[in-house]
């Protein structure tokens, strides 16, 4: 079995870096400030992958985007997953030729199958990432959205996963429009579900804002990977000492040395 993965997930919008509650966003910093704060050479060593997202809720200025992720590629030395915004066979080469391991993909998995196929037959199926983001309305009632949350598809959960095995996706990146920047928790009953349904490696996501609800996505054993976005909580060392506080649970992340190098 593969060992869990701790994820890092960066909101972009307009020019921007975001916090979100609910799918709402506020504005934390631009680029520099980002980089102020946080030392990339040594996140390298503290997450698995580095998760960058468009969130912007007008049309996306790609060039302004890709300029951005090129910069923090340039300081990054783990793997980068990319994605938001992506309704174009261009959209998806501008990823990958600018330092993208794996793309995510949203809306297009609803309104352009077709389109989805071809980048899974161009890329690998385990090159692409379906971001499903739901919404819980009772114990056993959930709707799947797109277009930023606000957008219902007609799909529940179940309906979601089987479309995204459907179209030979690799991964799934799992959120929780509810839990999204509450600090609660990932819906674990939603995790149980995808994990049972499926046999795809799923990224949780949304209600993960310190180490221990990221040590409790892990622990349920559902999750393949946890991750957050929660720029406040983890700035300077936050991230490393998360790291180290979910070893010292023998939760059995990869170790490294000093070099970033794989123990």
């Amino acid at each position: 079995m593969s060992k869990p993965r701790l994820c890092f997930t960066l909101l972009y919008a307009n020019g921007n870096f975001n916090v979100s509650r609910n799918f709402d966003l506020q504005t934390v910093g631009d680029l520099d400030w980002l980089i102020e704060n946080y030392e990339f050479d040594s996140i390298s060593r503290a997450i698995d992958e580095l998760i960058i997202l468009n969130v912007s809720r007008e049309l996306a200025d790609w060039d302004d985007f890709i300029d951005k992720v090129q910069n923090i590629a340039s300081h990054c030395f783990m793997p980068i997953v990319i994605g938001g915004g992506v309704r174009t066979k261009k959209h998806a080469e501008l990823l990958f030729s600018n330092g993208a391991d794996k793309i995510v993909i949203n809306s297009i998995l609803t309104t352009d199958p077709e389109l989805v196929k071809f980048l899974v037959n161009k890329y690998g199926s385990q090159s692409i990432v379906a971001s499903i983001d739901f919404k819980r309305l009772a114990a056993d009632e959930t709707q799947v959205y797109i277009e930023n949350g606000k957008e219902f598809t007609g799909l529940d959960l179940g309906g979601a996963i089987t479309q995204a095995k459907n179209l030979n996706i690799g991964e799934i990146y799992l959120t929780s429009i509810e839990m999204d920047g509450t600090g609660q928790g990932y819906d674990l009953v939603a995790l149980e579900e995808v994990y049972k349904s499926c046999n795809l490696p799923i990224i949780a996501s949304g209600g993960a804002d310190t180490y221990d609800k990221l040590a409790e996505g892990i622990k349920s054993g559902y999750a393949s990977a946890v991750s957050t976005s929660h720029l406040f909580n983890f700035m300077c060392d936050g991230l490393k000492d998360a790291r180290n506080d979910l070893i010292g649970e023998d939760i059995n992340l990869s170790e490294w040395d000093f070099k970033g190098l794989t123990l």
